[in-house]
């Protein structure tokens, strides 16, 4: 795995990866479709889309719909790719996505762009804070909650091809760069990111960046802490983790979504049939979202490397 961590923003955004991949999946496999819910603006697509009628439908703001159109477009034996905010792609479409795609077999690929605290600006009902645990019940479903530009790229390149209903959470704007240029992740396998022996940070999207600035800050303090990209939270790299659990004695989890449902609730079923170890979270409480810059909202919901380093030095405590 090519590792490019050094904790500086990447310039390029996801909007702006979203844009070019999309049209060059389309040139190199015609069973892709494309489809969006009036917010192709919001993914530069506009132009595209405009210019190629025949792989992409606005289908606007009627995302239920959008999600019955690509099941049908999946029957006739096409690719479907469907974009939304995070919300409208989870809690509003649950039903057409549960019956008609994940119950009738019709493999689609969902894209919830700006996935809890990164809807920012757009407010607590822009926030989804329970999108993974809705997707993670619906069966032979692949959830999966993107860190990192390069990796948003081998994702959905591997999803098109992937049966039954995938759910692609990432951001649209700038996140740290975690990969080198054209890096594979696999779609199922976590990734370590960092060694470490005496407690394991599992996270995933934005907090993976927050995990890495915690662990830096934890080994001044003279405590290794290893960090795994668990970027696939259904089906969960198992095997990784119970092998860090049992190396470390000690895991935290760190995710931009409610405690319940998410990564740490597979982290910690995992956990409890097969390794008991101590385990604490980082995670939004019992909340609704609410307005404010990214920066005040990871700090409002505890989301931050600083809240992670606090975790870990209470579940190493819990080890003695």
């Amino acid at each position: 795995m090519k590792n490019a961590y050094d904790g500086t923003l990447n310039p390029v955004t996801y909007k702006d990866v979203f844009s070019a991949l999309i049209q060059a999946m389309i040139a190199d496999d015609p069973d892709v479709f494309y489809l969006d819910a009036d917010l192709m603006s919001c993914m530069g697509t506009t132009k595209w889309s405009a210019e190629n009628p025949g792989h992409s439908i606005n289908c606007g703001i009627a995302e239920a719909n959008m999600v019955g159109v690509a099941c049908g477009l999946a029957a006739a034996g096409f690719k479907p790719i469907l974009h939304t905010f995070g919300p409208f792609a989870s809690r509003r479409v649950y039903d057409q996505a549960f019956l008609s795609a994940g119950y009738a077999h019709n493999d689609i690929t969902i894209i919830g762009s700006d996935p809890g605290v990164t809807a920012a600006l757009n407010g607590g009902t822009h926030m989804p804070f329970e999108d993974m645990a809705l997707y993670r019940a619906l069966p032979g479903c692949t959830v999966i909650d993107i860190s990192d530009t390069e990796q948003f790229i081998s994702v959905l390149k591997q999803a098109k091809d992937r049966p039954g209903v995938k759910y692609i959470r990432t951001t649209r704007k700038n996140t740290a760069k975690l990969y080198e240029s054209g890096t594979e992740t696999p779609i199922g396998k976590g990734i370590v990111l960092r060694e470490g022996t005496d407690a394991v940070i599992v996270a995933s999207g934005i907090m993976v960046h927050e995990s890495m600035q915690a662990a830096q800050q934890l080994a001044k303090e003279g405590i290794e802490a290893a960090v795994i990209d668990m970027f696939t939270v259904k089906p969960l790299d198992e095997e990784l983790l119970l092998a860090y659990a049992k190396k470390t004695g000690a895991v935290v989890t760190a995710e931009n979504h409610n405690r319940i449902g998410g990564l740490r609730s597979a982290v910690a079923e995992s956990l409890m049939a097969s390794c008991l170890v101590p385990l604490a979270y980082v995670a939004v409480e019992d909340a609704f979202g609410e307005v404010g810059p990214q920066d005040y909202l990871q700090q409002r919901f505890g989301l931050t490397a600083e809240h992670i380093a606090e975790q870990v030095r209470a579940v190493i405590a819990r080890k003695k």
